[in-house]
């Protein structure tokens, strides 16, 4: 017991009893609960842990025990469900979710206003994972009151969100420097080269940054994150028009622990680009391959090169045959070539093995 409540070994049993008797008393020794009302917080938040969000909520407005143990209890929350009215609850329950760690917003029609994420930055400072993605309506005021309620978000989605300029982006991450998790794509106005230097500056533990359809990111942006964020390991370019050789070539050097680049209808990308990744590893391919056998992947792992015309299959070649983890099979696609008819002769190593043991099979029946 602790503080008069059972500790966890016994929430099985309070619960049973609980069922059977309906909150009375028993005669073997174990203390009595006279009611739902009384259920243990443990056993409560194990209970609304098997149910979706919306019976959380209704459960929190049961009676002052349960809301309190449920809001000081809950540390993910997601209102995605909510079709109508989504800023009238945020509003309603950001100030007393106040513990809250993740919180997803995402909404097919625009909701969220400012005042509903001013509310949140108010109350839930120990957010690290938020989601507002498709949030239309939200303006810089948004991103403003955040930087300084939640410095501790390591994960933040505003893809969608076309009304933030590049100025608040910048001011956002001077204050949450431990972002990891940056989702911008379709953020054309937020998304520019001055915000990418700000990144670059305050962000050094940026792992994944999503840049896809932002127009405005050029070479001066990308080569600042290859600078500053040494640790990055995703990082989607698709539809980024502006940006050629020269940004690849700065991630091939500055980002070591690159897993999954998305180039997609960079139109500017010619082969220099695949020989400075594939020469990016040769130093080190002996401990690339012993890295593979060891189940311990190091290199690329996903390229999307769609609609880069531009390039040839010696150049696309050389930079498969330098990461063991691309692969141009159906049951492993992870070098994705669509719309380059001239690639079709890049194949990875297990496609070649295939094919050669295709080939050995037909023989051998022929004989």
């Amino acid at each position: 017991m602790v503080g008069g409540r059972p500790t966890t070994g016994h929430l099985d049993v309070y619960f049973r009893s609980l069922m059977v008797s309906g909150g009375g008393g028993r005669m073997d020794g174990t203390p009595a609960m006279t009611g739902w009302k009384d259920l243990p917080m443990e056993l409560l938040l194990r209970i609304v842990s098997l149910v979706d969000d919306r019976m959380v909520i209704v459960a929190s407005g049961v009676c002052t025990g349960w809301r309190d143990a449920i809001c000081l209890g809950l540390t993910h929350l997601s209102l995605s469900w909510c079709k109508n009215n989504m800023n009238n609850l945020v509003l309603s329950l950001a100030p007393r979710f106040t513990k809250l760690q993740s919180l997803s917003l995402r909404q097919n029609m625009p909701q969220l206003e400012d005042d509903a994420v001013e509310t949140i930055a108010n109350y839930c400072h120990d957010l690290h994972d938020l989601d507002l993605s498709k949030s239309l309506r939200l303006t810089d005021r948004a991103l403003y009151a955040l930087a300084c309620g939640c410095p501790r978000l390591t994960k933040l989605n505003i893809s969608g969100c076309s009304s933030f300029s590049d100025s608040a982006l910048a001011y956002l991450t001077s204050f949450c420097r431990n972002l990891k998790c940056l989702n911008l794509c379709g953020c054309v106005k937020a998304a520019t080269n001055r915000a990418l230097q700000a990144i670059a500056c305050n962000c050094n533990q940026l792992q994944y940054l999503n840049l896809g359809w932002c127009e405005g990111v050029g070479d001066k942006g990308v080569i600042s994150l290859a600078l500053g964020c040494p640790n990055l390991s995703a990082l989607d370019l698709c539809g980024c028009v502006l940006i050629t050789d020269e940004s690849v070539i700065a991630l091939a050097t500055g980002c070591p622990h690159l897993r999954s680049l998305g180039l997609y209808y960079c139109q500017n990308i010619t082969d220099r680009a695949m020989y400075s990744l594939a020469n990016s590893c040769v130093k080190s391919k002996r401990g690339l391959w012993d890295s593979v056998r060891n189940n311990d992947v190091k290199g690329l792992m996903n390229l999307n090169i769609s609609q880069c015309t531009a390039l040839t299959p010696p150049a696309v070649q050389a930079v498969c045959d330098s990461f063991p983890s691309l692969h141009t099979c159906p049951e492993r696609h992870s070098l994705i070539i669509s719309g380059c008819l001239s690639l079709t002769s890049v194949h990875c190593a297990c496609a070649v093995q295939a094919h050669r043991s295709g080939r050995s099979a037909i023989t051998h029946h022929a004989y």
